[in-house]
This record gives C-alpha cells, sequence and structure tokens, in this order.
C-alpha cells in the first residue's frame, strides 16, 4: 500500500472542491444487493430503473470493471449555493440539488483526484450517477457517512445536503473504517415527507415519493397531484428536516430555484431541454415540465392560468391535455364545464376521457 499516493489523491480532490473523500474496497455489497431486491418484490422499487434495472450489477463493481480492487469515494455539497426556493404565488420549486447541475464541480474534483491514480500508472475509471454502481453504499463503507432513516446518506456538518461519486482503481490504497454513527432515536424525516413514502425507517416506497413521480413518465395518479403542490421537480422535505442538516441549511438563504409557471408552458421545448439538461426527463421531453406545471397550476388556484390551461385541454399531446383537464376543473370550476363537455365530444384518447368524465362528475 502507498500512503503517500492516498494523500496524494485525497488533497487533490480536496483542492479541486469536493468535501470530503473516503476509500473502500471494491467488494460486492450483498446487504445492498438484498434490500434492493426486497424493494424490488414488494413493488416499493416503482418505475425505478437506474440501479434497480440490475441490483447485481449496481452492487458489485467488478462485474463491469474487473481489474478494479479499491473505491475513492467523494462527496460534495450542493449547498449553500443552491439556496431555497420560496413559496410564491404563480410559481414552481425546484429541489435544492437540481437548481444547477451538482455534478458538475462533483466530477471535476474527482477528475483531480483521478489524475493523481493515473500519473501513477494505476487504472481509473469515474463513476457518477451511474447504474454500475450504488454511490451511498460506496460511500458509507468508506466511511464517509452513515444510512439515515430517509434511505439517504448523512455526515456530520452537511446532513444530507451532497452528491457522490466514485473512482474505481486498481490502486491498493489503505481504506477507511465505516462511520460509527447512525440516527439514533430521530425520526423526523418521516413524518415530514407529505405522502408517506418513507413507510418504516429506512425503507422508502417510491411509488408515493414525490420526487420520483415527478420525474416519472406518463399520468401522475390523481391521487397524488395536490400533494405535488408547487413542485416543479424533486421534493426536499425529508431532508429539510434532517437535524445534521440544520446548520449548513440555515447559510442556503439566497432565493433559488423558482421558476415561473406560464413561462414553462410558453418557452419552446428546446429551450426548457436546454435549460434543464442536467434534470431526468424521461426521453429529454419537455413535456414532463409541462405536465408538472399544469399540476402545479391547478393547485395554485390562480385564475391567471385560467387561459393557458384551457388552450392546454386542446394540445395536440393527450399527456398535457389529461392534467390540463384537472388542473382546469380547479382553477375555474363549474365555470368550465362547457369547455369540459366541448372537449369530450371530439376526444378520442381513453385516458383524457376518462379524466374528463370524472371531472364532470364532480363539479
Amino acid at each position: 500500500m502507498s500512503p503517500s499516493l492516498r494523500t496524494a489523491v485525497i488533497e487533490a480532490g480536496l483542492a479541486a472542491g469536493l468535501d470530503r473523500l473516503g476509500v473502500t474496497t471494491a467488494a460486492p455489497f450483498p446487504e445492498t444487493r438484498l434490500a434492493m431486491m426486497g424493494q424490488i418484490e414488494s413493488g416499493r422499487s416503482g418505475r425505478l430503473g437506474f440501479t434497480f434495472k440490475d441490483p447485481e450489477l449496481a452492487t458489485d463493481v467488478t462485474a463491469s470493471l474487473p481489474w478494479a480492487t479499491h473505491l475513492v469515494v467523494g462527496i460534495r455539497s450542493y449547498l449553500p449555493e443552491s439556496g431555497s426556493a420560496p413559496i410564491r404565488a404563480g410559481h414552481g420549486r425546484i429541489a435544492r440539488f437540481a437548481v444547477e447541475d451538482p455534478y458538475r464541480p462533483l466530477r471535476q474534483g474527482l477528475e483531480a483526484a483521478a489524475s493523481i491514480l493515473l500519473a501513477a500508472g494505476h487504472r481509473a475509471e469515474i463513476l457518477i450517477d451511474d447504474d454500475r454502481l450504488v454511490d451511498r453504499a460506496a460511500a458509507v463503507r468508506s466511511g464517509l457517512g452513515w444510512w439515515g432513516k430517509s434511505t439517504v446518506v448523512i455526515t456530520p456538518g452537511l446532513g444530507p445536503w451532497f452528491v457522490i461519486g466514485s473512482i474505481a482503481t486498481d490502486a491498493a490504497l489503505e481504506v477507511d473504517a465505516p462511520m460509527v454513527r447512525s440516527c439514533g432515536t430521530c425520526e423526523a424525516c418521516l413524518p415530514a415527507c407529505p405522502t408517506g413514502a418513507l413507510v418504516a425507517p429506512g425503507v422508502l416506497d417510491t411509488r408515493r415519493c414525490l420526487a420520483a413521480i415527478a420525474q416519472s413518465p406518463g399520468l401522475i395518479p390523481r391521487h397524488w397531484r395536490a400533494s405535488l403542490g408547487d413542485r416543479l421537480y424533486g421534493c426536499d422535505d425529508c431532508l429539510d428536516a434532517c437535524p445534521p442538516g440544520f446548520r449548513i441549511l440555515a447559510a442556503a438563504t439566497d432565493e433559488r430555484g423558482s421558476v415561473g409557471l406560464g413561462w414553462i408552458l410558453t418557452a419552446a421545448d428546446r429551450t426548457l431541454v436546454d435549460r434543464f439538461s442536467h434534470f431526468y426527463l424521461p426521453g429529454r421531453s419537455a413535456r414532463i415540465l409541462r405536465r408538472n406545471a399544469l399540476v402545479a397550476m391547478g393547485n395554485d388556484r390562480g385564475q391567471e392560468f385560467v387561459a393557458p390551461v384551457s388552450l392546454h385541454v386542446g394540445h395536440p399531446d393527450w399527456l398535457l391535455r389529461a392534467h390540463a383537464v384537472w388542473a382546469l376543473a380547479r382553477l375555474g370550476g363549474n365555470s368550465v364545464v362547457p369547455v369540459l363537455r366541448d372537449q369530450l365530444r371530439h376526444e378520442r384518447h381513453p385516458d383524457v376521457r376518462g379524466e374528463i368524465e370524472t371531472e364532470l362528475a364532480a363539479l
């Protein structure tokens, strides 16, 4: 083992902006694999893909990188820079991690650390938001934090407000011991979830998670639309409630992450996709943002949205028509019955017809 190489790698990552780094082996994560399989078998993984597509692959980095012996894991906080979005009429909120791309500075830090390994003649491959590695498991085993009851990793001083990336390498580096910390008796995150998605400590039902719902394709289930409130992308509620993150959260005073809902409906598709290129949008389609904006408008109840939402009742995209129907019924009440009846006369998509019939029956 080379303590001087390890020191140089860590110092390079810190100098390039990472908050902390740790080292662990590239051995499999069998307990994580079993937990993931349990989520899949119970249905709690919902429509999530990513690492859930192949838990065997995601929990054994040597399955894709057989030469890897160690992982250098780095974390970088996106607070306080990403600020806090205020609740503002006519606006939608973006979760703090997505205000700007949090992975760009993380990658820069890992690239600096990896360059030291490469210069020393070792192999090094960066894994960020990659389905070949459950990065949270790597962070815990490398001593950077502990598994929180919210299912995210928590570290002292930063709480849960950071992103994680790793470098797979064949360098024989001294490893760190896992952190001897836990949430203890604290369960503040569980009641903070607006939909009860944290069904038990450390167990997330993604079918109920607003962050997952907001980036899923297709119809947003009717029973979760009101819970979305003004959220356009992501949800911070369980993180907001985490005491280890209070100090850094208190410093996030800049008002960022608030977007005009009207602009989301009127901006060109390319403008939206480019502006929010770091969002996970199924099919890289702006329709997902417009769908979320329509739901937020219905929850907002602002009368300035009646006209644009009415236009979307006849939109060429059936997904937008369906959510516009729901929103319009909340914005206009009985006054929109003629609009909905007219649309029903020539509507052919079964999901949109179902939305219209449901709203007409309720008005």
